[in-house]
């Protein structure tokens, strides 16, 4: 009995994350209306953000959830329909939380290039260059497994003409992932936009010696 309820609790805590988080990306201007996506792993559940719901409208009482199989096991709201992008990434790696959004810049990325140009130095927080996973219909196991192949080694991808995938071992990771990418494919279009000039860019080893350094980064807990 104490198990279960320490469940239900442990369910009710991350569900009241991906709310928030999901409601950030809109506040944040990487989502509009109900385009994009979020989950979180929590043992063998994910909990999901509902298709075709604006994230300020979510209450406790809509928690929605799926085993690894895509079965619902909670909640009455049909999940999003980009569930077989998530579950891809559940079964392939390691990560509890996926964000995915159409934020403007990623998208526009997505339709220029097959890999986002190393510009900056935190190319290497996301595993490397990023790659943009070729096209196909949202919601299907094509598009899943596109997005599967561009993600290899990676933390984050573009999909052509559609958005951006990112995941983590938290949701906050994720998100600030996230932004990150975004933030890249902003300052990339925003240079490649003077006339007459081309961009640096950073080659292997510095991508690889930012990676090194990257990794002692941040506060030692």
């Amino acid at each position: 009995m104490a198990e279960q309820r320490r469940d239900t609790e442990e369910r009710q805590r991350v569900w009241a994350e991906l709310v928030a988080t999901a409601r950030r990306t809109v506040t944040d201007g990487l989502v509009v209306g109900t385009s994009g996506n979020l989950s979180a792993r929590v043992g063998d559940l994910v909990l999901v953000t509902p298709t075709g719901v604006p994230y300020d409208r979510l209450t406790p009482a809509d928690v929605t959830a799926v085993d690894l199989d895509g079965r619902q096991v909670l909640g009455t709201l049909v999940p999003t329909s980009e569930l077989p992008m998530h579950l891809a990434v559940y079964r392939s790696t390691g990560a509890r939380a996926v964000v995915h959004t159409h934020a403007v810049h990623a998208t526009a990325v997505s339709t220029l290039v097959d890999e986002l140009p190393p510009i900056h130095y935190m190319t290497a927080a996301l595993g490397g260059p990023v790659r943009v996973a070729p096209y196909a219909a949202y919601g299907t196991d094509e598009l899943a497994g596109n997005m599967l192949t561009a993600l290899a080694g990676r933390s984050g991808c573009l999909l052509r003409n559609h958005g951006m995938v990112t995941h983590g071992a938290t949701l906050d990771q994720a998100y600030d992932r996230t932004a990150q990418l975004e933030w890249m494919c902003r300052l990339w279009l925003t240079a490649s936009s003077v006339p007459g000039l081309t961009p640096a860019l950073l080659t292997e080893a510095h991508i690889a010696e930012a990676g090194a350094r990257l990794k002692g980064y941040g506060q030692r807990r």
